[in-house]
């Protein structure tokens, strides 16, 4: 068959490749210049930045798509275990380091917080089955396919549906596991993996502690975007052919079947459509379709505001991944996904890349990805927001770190909802499409496919079964079942 694959963020490439190993001639189009999508890079003035993800967990799936294509993954994208997954800066002082070694991260327990690390453990465990029973059905297959809930995966849930905690909210399940409120706060802040509030998001959610703190974090040697680099490479390998700078501005459809796809006014007929843009945006721009009014009327996830700072100084106190904690966590969130505005004591991220890849910045400095989560673009005065959250983040770093981080900050480019519309094709700039806020929406995102299109379907990160990473090639997973192999004639 011939496949069109629209997108080439990390679904579309993968898909790219599963199809392509599966005989089919498969053409990618992009409308940036490089494959990708959210996950890009920025070189200036010695610095390299990834501008997209920045955790890299489950990397058997990739182990997985590059040993079906006869490879193997660290020959193409070496990588290594973080010893420290992230270090977290509390309100009051505290500086706290999960260490991926349990023994390291029971005394970091122990010295410093009121917790029993006996209860970290038990959560660790927790989440890990809360994995185990949950992934099979909700993250490696198609959960909207009837015929999957005859499989055994489906058949043996239904007999632990009580241990998923859809009842409860990740918050709730947290409060109750912990005494210490750092560690709640730390536990609610998975929510924010899939731009959800842990007030509202369903406490299954809690599974993604297991991928962090159980199986790891991860990064490639020469950072994140080698990560595409190495998928494009392989895609070239196969025989996939890629059209940059080719916007797709409709899927054609006739007697309810994908035909083709219209790109700078000409049509291109396919066998087979692979759409890994935006479902959002896709419904409003691409395709005539009732799902528009569902996917219209659904609750954004959230988006971010990120601030690429050239730093000409060395910060021997922080790590790869450092959170900077909020005193306000429930006011953050509330102003993310009700006010839909920026709390003035937001919760900092800041990702150094070049404490792996020192090549990453100038010598004695560093490349800061400085991020917070901001609500999805809804007509905001998004410089006066920038304006005004640059201020309070520069005061809270300032404080946590006891420096004048302005001093220090030699080169600047700025992200926000609009220019991650503006790249991405994101709807509002929304980094997951629909946010994760109730148990129905967690489980119930955008499908692999549509009853009534066939030959249309779907990966990345705004679909089944979210976003991230792993999810993301997950998804290319699903739906490359859905397709059979070629016919050799």
């Amino acid at each position: 068959m011939n496949i069109a694959i629209i997108g080439s963020g990390i679904g579309g490439l993968a898909s790219a490749i599963r199809l392509a190993n599966k005989g089919h001639k498969v053409v990618v189009y992009e409308k940036n210049t490089t494959a990708g999508g959210k996950m890009a890079e920025i070189k200036e003035h010695g610095y390299r930045f990834d501008t997209g993800p920045s955790l890299f967990t489950l990397p058997n799936l990739l182990e997985d798509l590059f040993a079906e294509s006869g490879e193997n993954l660290k020959d193409h994208l070496p990588y290594e275990l973080l010893e420290n997954n992230c270090k977290y800066f509390f309100p009051d002082g505290m500086e706290f380091n999960f260490y991926h070694d349990k023994e390291k991260l029971k005394e970091e327990i122990e010295s410093k917080t009121i917790e029993k690390y006996e209860h970290i453990k038990k959560r660790l465990v927790e989440s890990e089955e809360l994995y185990t029973i949950s992934a099979p059905v909700f993250l490696f297959n198609d959960f909207h396919k009837l015929s999957n809930f005859n499989t055994p995966p489906f058949r043996n849930i239904v007999f632990k549906l009580h241990k998923l905690n859809f009842t409860k909210t990740m918050h709730e399940a947290n409060q109750k596991s912990f005494n210490d409120k750092r560690l709640v706060q730390l536990f609610d802040r998975y929510a924010t993996y899939n731009g959800s509030d842990p007030y509202k998001a369903p406490a299954t959610l809690n599974m993604i502690a297991h991928l962090e703190n159980n199986i790891g974090a991860f990064f490639p040697e020469k950072g994140m975007y080698a990560i595409v680099k190495s998928l494009y490479q392989l895609a070239i390998k196969k025989g996939v052919e890629f059209s940059f700078d080719s916007l797709v501005t409709e899927i054609v459809v006739k007697n309810k079947k994908a035909t083709g796809i219209q790109v700078n006014d000409q049509i291109h007929s396919y066998d087979t459509i692979v759409s890994d843009v935006d479902a959002k945006y896709l419904a409003n721009n691409m395709l005539n379709h009732p799902l528009k009014k569902r996917l219209n009327n659904a609750v954004p996830s959230s988006s971010a505001m990120i601030f690429y700072w050239g730093i000409k100084k060395e910060f021997s106190n922080l790590d790869v991944h450092n959170i900077l904690f909020s005193n306000r966590y429930k006011d953050e969130f509330t102003h993310i996904f009700k006010s839909k505005t920026v709390i003035d004591d937001p919760t900092v991220y800041i990702f150094i890349s070049s404490n792996v890849v020192p090549s990453d910045a100038p010598q004695g400095s560093e490349n800061w990805f400085v991020m917070i989560n901001v609500p999805a673009d809804c007509g905001q005065d998004w410089d006066k927001l920038i304006s005004d959250a640059r201020k309070n983040i520069i005061t809270k770093i300032n404080k946590a770190l006891n420096t004048n981080i302005e001093e220090y900050i030699e080169f600047e480019r700025i992200g926000s909802p609009l220019t991650i519309e503006k790249n991405t094709l994101s709807y509002g700039g929304a980094l997951y499409g629909t946010a994760s806020n109730s148990m129905f929406s967690a489980f119930l995102r955008h499908p692999n496919l549509l009853s009534s299109i066939k030959n249309l379907y779907f990966v990345g990160g705004s679909v089944h079964p979210g976003g991230g990473i792993p999810l993301c090639v997950a998804s290319s997973e699903i739906v490359c079942k859905e397709i059979p192999a070629a016919t050799i004639i």
